[in-house]
């Protein structure tokens, strides 16, 4: 591609409303426009690099023996009806109707969708496994989109849909598909983890995440570095202290602890270790509508977080407490609640928490903790012990094999078991060997095709601009040359080079534009092409071209022979 047959709109300054980095670089570098909220335009750079990820996901996943499919867009109300989703979705589900009033949404996802077309067309096992797959744009009315196409309100994504006779060949796809994935993110040259996750709304039994490692990542993961565990925060264990809890040395003492209010707070006026502390969170449980429910308090280790997910699972359903619901319970403001002399109210623990001995909490008396507190002589055993917080750096991993450290990530692919939640819904079944009709079993695989592209810049990207890989850049080699207008030596030799990169097989761009050297270098690293090759006079007359990686600290001089066969081997081209 010539630069003057392209079209390439970058701009000096980032939109004053772009937030997140790969936000800004895009929209400079001419990738995407924006039409409305959370809607953009993919612009000609923009769309080589989507098209590059899509090429990849597609190859992998005919490689891995599914089957590509096109579902519509746009779905008719009473499937989502059917398998209950038609409210439970909530806002996020655009709503439409046609000139006959009747209802259709815009798909979110296709499960729904996917599950009625196999219902109709399978009926015995003779006929599974199958897996379909599509890579088609989706619509999710997000109430605030942000950070350009990261959260985006229409985007393109890649499900895929599997279905099966048993649980047991469903498992076999299911480490099939994380087998695909990790082919799909290594080709695509990013740094990922893949991490064990919770199901949330989609359901089913057993889920992973994939995630491209970024400083600015909304997810926090944790992995052991000295084994292969890794899991989203939310999900990860806190195993139980190693140590049992010592017997109690100390008094039960009231002191005043004006206006001190958090735990950390109250450490430091103390002059103890904050995971000397215990913070008490006051809960309502099973709330509904009618009855508040009962009031009970969570025990967490002053330097330890809550994991509301974890203790849904453990106590079940519960909400926070109101002030007036505490006051009413406990005689006092938050920030000095505690678990002592409170009769009649359920008391839950986390691990860390049911092994201390000695420690502070809150006296349930506004500007007054307790210090040397202890189970079983202040205060009863726990109703419950659980697991109930996040974990933090230095916990030991919940494989035994090290220790956990943390890290952020964005993620980028989500692969499911959903057993049998949407075939039971809509009456998926087939019949097995003997006759009988059974439900089949299914598996859900999404990868955000245009998430990756963000994701990519947000990992690789420096004070020029993006520094794509080479597998997914717009363009792989871009040729530079000075003077092409001016001087017919610079014009036959750079046309040349351009001729034999093509034949080579390899992605160029040339750039024949009558501009100046600093407007080009700079348009070409900020659009994140790879590898450079400057063409000028001055080299020429000893036989040589200008190469310079994207992420090179200095340029090379390479002899013109040699820059075909030294660009095939950085971008491992086959001669």
């Amino acid at each position: 591609m010539r630069t003057s047959r392209f079209f390439l709109a970058t701009l000096k300054e980032a939109p004053s409303d772009a937030e997140v980095i790969s936000h800004q670089l895009m929209l400079r570098a001419g990738m995407i426009k924006r039409l409305a909220g959370g809607i953009y335009t993919w612009m000609p750079v923009g769309l080589r690099v989507l098209r590059k990820v899509e090429k990849i996901v597609r190859e992998e996943m005919d490689r891995g023996g599914a089957i590509e499919l096109s579902m519509p867009a746009v779905q008719p109300a009473e499937l989502w009806q059917e398998s209950g989703r038609w409210e439970k979705y909530g806002p996020e589900l655009l709503r439409c109707k046609d000139r006959h009033q009747r209802d259709f949404v815009i798909g979110p996802t296709h499960e729904e969708v996917i599950t009625d077309v196999v219902r109709k067309d399978i009926k015995s096992y003779r006929q599974l496994p199958v897996h379909f797959y599509q890579v088609q744009v989706k619509f999710r009315d997000e109430i605030r989109p942000r950070f350009g196409i990261m959260r985006g309100r229409e985007f393109l994504m890649k499900d895929g849909y599997s279905f099966h006779s048993s649980f047991e060949d469903l498992q076999r796809e299911y480490r099939n598909m994380f087998e695909t994935y990790t082919r799909i993110f290594n080709r695509l040259g990013l740094k990922f983890r893949a991490v064990a996750a919770d199901t949330g709304s989609i359901g089913g039994t057993g889920s992973h995440e994939f995630h491209v490692l970024a400083d600015s990542g909304e997810d926090a993961l944790a992995y052991c570095p000295d084994s292969d565990f890794a899991a989203n925060v939310e999900l990860a264990e806190a195993l139980a202290p190693a140590d049992a809890r010592l017997p109690a040395a100390a008094a039960m003492k009231k002191v005043a602890t004006p206006g001190r209010t958090t735990c950390a707070d109250v450490a430091e006026l103390l002059g103890v270790a904050l995971k000397r502390t215990v913070k008490a969170i006051a809960i309502v449980l099973n709330p509904s509508a009618d009855e508040p429910g009962p009031f009970a308090l969570i025990m967490l280790r002053g330097d330890h977080t809550l994991n509301e997910l974890k203790a849904a699972k453990s106590l079940g359903e519960f909400r926070f407490a109101r002030e007036d619901e505490i006051i009413g319970a406990l005689g006092c403001q938050p920030g000095y609640l505690g678990p002592v002399a409170v009769a009649d109210l359920r008391i839950f623990a986390d691990r860390s928490v049911a092994v201390m001995s000695d420690f502070v909490c809150g006296a349930n008396e506004s500007d007054f903790h307790l210090t040397g507190v202890n189970f079983g002589r202040d205060l009863a055993e726990p109703a419950l012990v659980a697991d109930l917080r996040n974990v933090v750096a230095g916990d030991p991993s919940p494989d035994g094999k090290g220790v956990l450290e943390l890290c952020r990530g964005i993620e980028v692919g989500h692969i499911f078991q959903l057993r049998t939640k949407y075939a039971e819904a809509l009456k998926c079944s087939f019949l097995d060997e003997s006759g009988q009709s059974r439900i089949m079993e299914m598996g859900c695989y999404g990868i955000g095709v245009t998430r990756i592209v963000g994701a990519a810049i947000e990992q690789g990207h420096d004070q020029r601009g993006i520094s794509f890989p080479a597998a997914i850049a717009p363009f792989e080699v871009c040729v530079v040359p000075m003077g092409y207008a001016k001087s017919e030596t610079v014009r036959a030799a750079a046309d040349s080079l351009y001729a034999e990169l093509v034949s080579a097989g390899i992605d160029v761009l040339l750039d024949d534009r009558n501009e100046r050297p600093g407007v080009m270098f700079a348009e070409m690293e900020l659009i994140g092409i790879p590898h450079r090759v400057v063409v000028g006079e001055r080299g020429l007359a000893t036989g040589q071209l200008e190469y310079k990686g994207r992420d090179d600290a200095e340029a090379q001089l390479l002899p013109v022979t040699d820059i075909v066969s030294f660009l095939r081997a950085r971008l491992c081209v086959a001669a």
